[in-house]
């Protein structure tokens, strides 16, 4: 399941990629909802939110640690620790998207504009919801943990 749900949002961080590409014009801006959300067509050089612009080299090679740290942790993983699949699977394929941008074209395609949030695109969203999950689940499991040793 890890690496089909990891193929699964890169393939669909590219898709969109591409159709924004191929739809859109550099610096267009299409309202959804009028100064809420928008789909705005941006390259993005740097990480998120566009810090460090000239550090893509940089980012490449964050990003391979990156895809190295979340294959072994999926490795490690006991059969009592599987729902940990789908996060770290969101992950590796958000990092994958980005990858792929960043040794394709030098720099990231980004388009979701909510207008209070710096532009980003599903492989930023999967990341981000696949870090929340792990660290959700790492709660909750804590927690139990810790209700358990009370019942004793």
């Amino acid at each position: 399941m890890f690496y089909l749900v990891a193929l699964a949002v890169f393939f669909l961080d590219m898709a969109t990629k591409l159709l924004v590409v191929n739809k859109m014009d550099m610096g267009q801006s299409i309202p959804i909802i009028k100064n809420v959300f928008h789909f705005t067509y941006i390259m993005n050089r740097g990480a998120a939110f566009g810090i460090f612009p000239q550090g893509n080299f940089f980012f490449i090679i964050i990003s391979f640690i990156g895809i190295i740290i979340v294959v072994s942790l999926y490795r490690k993983l006991s059969k009592e620790e599987s729902f940990f699949c789908l996060p770290l699977g969101f992950i590796l394929g958000g990092i994958l998207g980005n990858l792929f941008d960043r040794i394709i074209r030098g720099e990231v395609i980004d388009f979701f504009d909510f207008r209070i949030w710096p532009i980003f695109n599903f492989a930023d969203s999967f990341i981000c919801i696949g870090i929340s999950m792990i660290f959700l689940f790492s709660i909750l499991g804590e927690k139990s943990k810790l209700l358990s040793r009370f019942k004793r």
